[in-house]
């Protein structure tokens, strides 16, 4: 019958073994935390939010934080004002504040809920603010001095009783990396605490970290060291010999925290591989790794 049907055999094939991974997860809750590349190459933010409405479509409950860290420089440049880190955090005064809160409220977050409507999906936008519970994170000590980060925040919890409604609606919630303290402050937060947090919350299935990284990696160097599945006690080990550091200990970190409250599995994945998400969640070999409870 010729090449071509051989082609539609195959795709029929990647169907049928999606077929046991759509059956587990229908009517789940997962969390992708939404971050790296995969938020700036166009080709890729198109691919990524294609796979969170095919996910909403076949009865999976995406929830998405993302980040937003370019953005913010950019127009943290445009107004003047230099970026500053410090441990891999960033300085954020009052008037940086202002503009992290608007380009992830007004154009970040809503960008993305335009796009996921443009294929189809039903999506929500969420000022992290308004949910997420944070507190004034402590001076850092550099080179022997403390130093203040401003209006940066530790995630303390989250009021998901909203995302609960947004969900029951087959609507999925858009959430920015954003909390507040008990004075009213907005505070910049991690986006990946705030994911774990707000998985936690939900009881999440799974948690899902897209990110400019395979997974965790014996050699950072060699993607083919990529390690499919680890335990909380693998990364106890793994720290210890220093494969999993630097910006990867405080993702590992949350990913911990939520498992520890109830969150079912999260993965770690590439998110600059298109079609990411669903050659993790539905395919037998996946693309990442995968983190369990011991």
């Amino acid at each position: 019958m010729g090449e071509n049907f051989d082609k539609l055999i195959d795709r029929a094939e990647v169907l049928v073994e999606a077929l046991p991974y759509l059956q587990e997860f229908r009517g789940k809750t997962m969390v992708v935390k939404y971050g790296g590349s995969a938020m700036d190459d166009p080709e890729l933010v198109d691919a990524v939010l294609r796979d969170i409405v095919f996910l909403e479509n076949v009865g999976i409950n995406p929830v998405v934080v993302h980040g937003g860290g370019k953005a913010i420089s950019s127009k943290m440049k445009a107004a003047g004002l230099e970026a500053r880190f410090v441990g891999g955090l960033r300085v954020t005064d009052e008037e940086s504040i202002s503009i992290v809160s608007e380009t992830l409220n007004k154009t970040v977050n809503p960008g993305i809920v335009e796009k996921i409507r443009a294929h189809g999906g039903r999506a929500e936008s969420f000022k992290g603010q308004d949910l997420i519970q944070a507190r004034k994170k402590a001076p850092v000590e550099v080179n022997g001095k403390q130093e203040d980060l401003g209006f940066v925040g530790d995630v303390t919890g989250c009021r998901v009783l909203r995302l609960v409604d947004c969900i029951h609606e087959e609507t999925v919630p858009v959430i920015s990396p954003l909390g507040c303290d008990e004075f009213d402050n907005v505070l910049n937060v991690n986006a990946d605490t705030a994911a774990a947090e707000i998985g936690a919350g939900l009881e999440a299935s799974k948690i899902i970290y897209l990110s400019d990284v395979n997974g965790i990696l014996r050699d950072p160097g060699d993607p083919s060291t990529r390690i499919p599945t680890v335990t909380s006690q693998d990364v106890a080990f793994l720290s210890k010999e220093g494969v999993i550091s630097g910006g990867m200990l405080p993702k590992v970190e949350s990913c911990l925290k939520a498992l520890t409250q109830g969150v079912g599995k999260v993965h770690l994945i590439d998110g600059r591989i298109p079609h990411a998400l669903l050659l993790e969640l539905l395919t037998d070999q996946g693309i990442g790794t995968e983190m369990v409870i011991s």
